[in-house]
């Protein structure tokens, strides 16, 4: 069965003064033509500021600035482990590039639609059209039609061309321990999920996972529903900034860490981790032309400290020998380099600049800055010693290639050459001689996308111990703990971007609370989606009776999870679906919510976890629960207020979304269909046993107990010889057997996508029997 992505630390993604949808990852078509009727793209600022920095040739400034003012192209990923994958991918190339071609010689491009030639297998692709135009026509709409319907059931995923890059760079494997530490909107952790489960067997969940963080619940919603798509055991979502985010170590924890039995991991790091910062944005001025009358200077040196804590934060959590993806959608030097440099000074020889020329030959990109120079209010400075002091609080040290003033000699243990210089017609100009231009510029006019920057590091050995107390230090205080500069610089952000918590911003703060009986919920009520588990909570083994808990600080938006511990509910799963807990392990790996609990103790939703969701779960739970978790699980079992339930039905149906996990381990409640039945229970919705085309289905029908069960399709010749094993490549449903019929429980727009699927798959073996009676006959 096959499954169907900005503080970022503290802020949105690009520097944005408004919280508008403009931070979401636009959908194909990402750009309105209304929007582009009369825009404003042009800023004397931003063209002054980017000629100085010399970021392109000065023959190339033209073509630069061309592409930066035209809309962006729409670009969409086929999910690698989806279930139609290949099938998806055949349509695309073999549909829809031919039948949209004439449409595009029409509107002056060369072709409608391509692959990204960088992307591997060809899942990757780029298309010249606009909403706009993709409407215009009947052609384009079934195309877009496509498109909607693909992405809302989780087979594709509408994401910019450059935000793919930095996951296919970070070398995941499926049993590493992944942070992405500024994750919303979330397409680069789908992808991120695709990866970890690309290689796993059917019915076998990946030993690693993916945790995906977002200071901001509201993105944290987006994110959710974005990644909800992939049907994953293996995700859990986080509220904590980033720059803060705990390693939850027990051997730095007094609490409760000592009464509970030990734990398969004692402290959570990461594999990899990518830390996709938040940024000025001005690489995607093309998709969000609004930052034009805005842009300046400002926003990112704003930003530089931020940068830098969140990454020193990344790697302090990295493992030894894992490795991280520094990356943002600006152009801007002292975003991008300047923040590299830094980090590599202060860790010394404990991480390096990874040289990754020779991956994905095919993507177009420049080697990173060694030189630039830094501009503010007060103009333009070639180093620190040039700054005048009253400028100091807002231009740093950090922000030059050196990472020093003429005063400081110490570079925080870094094992480099630090800086050069060279001459001028004005004066020295610094140059950096840490190995800069292993990082990657990727810029609009190269290939017709957005513009972006990611460097990849390698932490060869633990950071300098001075570097881990300050970050120990940094995340165990609050912000106004943060060093002088960084805290002028900080609260220089927070000014123009994001809003203060004292002002209002909706920041999510909980202190964990203990009772003599274990960890106490709060008592809000969760505004995210149904279905989704919310933060994880430790259940009272004395019955599982929930009590008021003690709040401090605020919490908005998160509701506690539990962990299912009803003996009686989950034997009862287990019997009526022929489960046998030592393959498929329930006991510890369910979950439910407090607010899914009614005033009877009755469960109403269960969700699965895997065993690395379950062992970081346990581990938030000993160290005091630092982790704000906001979502975790997959919904796999919900509870059907069916008044045909007798006693010994099962009142726990199989969700959607959870069938492809369980189904490989379900031994009773499972009904074989061929083509013809199961197409005709897709299209009624329900069908009395009576009535199959093949009446010793319907017999078999009736003959199963009373409550969910799942229908399996197989060919004819299959019929009988059940059961049938479990593949990538099975097509099942999860159905509801009443006393006289059977009713698929699958929603209309997965009817739609599946009889789509069935109806291709039908043609594809009737036009192969028609060439096989063809071929007999000559």
């Amino acid at each position: 069965m096959g499954r169907g992505r900005r503080h970022r630390g503290t802020t949105s993604k690009r520097n944005q003064i408004d919280n508008s949808n403009e931070n979401v990852e636009k959908p194909l078509a990402s750009f309105d033509s209304n929007n582009f009727q009369k825009p404003i793209c042009s800023n004397l600022h931003f063209e002054e500021y980017y000629k100085e920095q010399r970021i392109v040739k000065a023959e190339e400034w033209d073509s630069f600035m061309e592409f930066l003012r035209k809309p962006l192209p729409a670009a969409f990923r086929v999910n690698s482990n989806g279930q139609f994958c290949d099938e998806i991918r055949l349509k695309v190339e073999n549909d829809f590039m031919k039948s949209l071609q004439a449409e595009a010689v029409e509107s002056g491009e060369l072709e409608a639609i391509k692959p990204l030639p960088w992307y591997p297998k060809n899942l990757a692709w780029h298309s010249n059209f606009s909403r706009k135009e993709i409407r215009k026509n009947q052609i384009l709409e079934r195309f877009h039609e496509f498109l909607k319907l693909e992405t809302e059931v989780g087979n594709m995923t509408r994401q910019e061309s450059v935000s793919m890059v930095p996951p296919l760079f970070l070398d995941v494997h499926p049993d590493h321990f992944v942070l992405d530490m500024c994750a919303a909107p979330g397409s680069k952790t789908f992808q991120l999920l695709e990866i970890i489960h690309e290689s796993s067997e059917p019915g076998s969940l990946p030993n690693g996972m993916v945790v995906a963080n977002d200071v901001d619940y509201k993105r944290s919603n987006l994110l959710i529903h974005q990644t909800k798509r992939t049907c994953t055991t293996n995700l859990m979502v986080t509220n904590n900034e980033g720059q803060h985010f705990p390693s939850c170590n027990t051997k730095r924890t007094l609490s409760v860490a000592s009464e509970i039995n030990p734990h398969p991991i004692d402290q959570l790091l990461f594999d990899r981790v990518l830390c996709d910062v938040p940024c000025s944005g001005d690489g995607t001025l093309r998709k969000a032309p609004d930052i034009w009358r805005r842009w300046n200077s400002g926003s990112g040196n704003g930003l530089h400290s931020l940068q830098v804590v969140l990454a020193m934060r990344g790697l302090s959590l990295l493992k030894v020998g894992g490795r991280m993806i520094y990356s943002t959608c600006s152009m801007n030097p002292i975003e991008d380099e300047a923040v590299v440099a830094e980090i590599l000074r202060r860790c010394g020889c404990s991480v390096e600049l990874v040289d990754v020329s020779d991956k994905l030959p095919e993507l177009i990109r420049r080697p990173g800055l060694t030189k630039w120079k830094v501009h503010d209010r007060g103009g333009w400075y070639r180093s620190y010693k040039d700054v005048p002091k009253s400028q100091r609080d807002g231009v740093l040290r950090s922000m030059f290639p050196s990472g020093k003033s003429d005063k400081d000699s110490t570079g925080g243990g870094n094992s480099y050459e630090e800086m050069a210089y060279i001459s001028s017609d004005e004066s020295a100009v610094e140059v950096c001689d840490l190995p800069l231009e292993r990082c990657m510029r990727i810029l609009p006019h190269d290939q017709n996308t957005g513009g972006f920057f990611i460097a990849v590091l390698h932490k060869v050995s633990p950071l300098p111990e001075f570097q881990e107390k300050i970050n120990h230090r940094r995340n165990s205080f609050t912000r106004n703990n943060i060093n002088s500069s960084e805290k002028s610089s900080y609260e220089a952000v927070s000014d123009t971007v994001v809003t203060k918590p004292e002002e209002g911003a909706e920041e999510i703060v909980l202190e964990a609370t203990v009772s003599e009986n274990g960890f106490n919920p709060p008592e809000k009520e969760s505004t995210c989606d149904e279905g989704i588990v919310e933060l994880a909570q430790k259940l009272d083994d004395m019955g599982g009776k929930r009590e008021v808990p003690s709040l401090q600080g605020k919490w908005k938006g998160l509701y506690p999870v539990v962990f299912l511990r009803d003996k009686t509910v989950i034997d009862g799963i287990k019997t009526f679906y022929g489960i046998k807990d030592e393959s498929f392990p329930l006991y510890g790996h369910l979950v439910t919510r407090n607010s899914d609990i009614s005033s009877h103790g009755n469960v109403k939703r269960i969700y699965y976890v895997s065993k690395a969701v379950k062992d970081v779960l346990e581990l938030n739970f000993a160290v005091g629960k630092p982790l704000k978790i906001s979502s975790v699980g997959l919904k796999i079992f919900e509870k059907q207020s069916a008044k045909e339930c007798e006693a010994n039905c099962c009142s726990f149906r199989i969700t959607s979304e959870g069938l492809h996990v369980i189904l490989p381990y379900m031994t009773k409640q499972i009904l074989y269909a061929t083509m013809a039945d199961f197409k005709n229970l897709l299209q009624h919705k329900s069908i009395k046993f009576l009535d199959f085309i093949h009446p010793q289905i319907g017999e078999k029908a009736a003959k199963l107990a009373l409550g969910s069960c799942v229908m399996v399709l197989v060919d004819d010749t299959q019929l009988g010889s059940e059961p049938v094993k479990v593949k990538t490549s099975t097509i099942a449903i999860g159905c509801w057997k009443g006393k006289a019929s059977l009713t698929v429980m699958v929603t209309t727009v997965d009817c739609h996508q599946l009889i789509e699927r069935l109806s291709d798959r039908s043609k594809e073996v009737e036009i192969a029997e028609n060439c096989l009676k063809t071929a007999e006959t000559a």
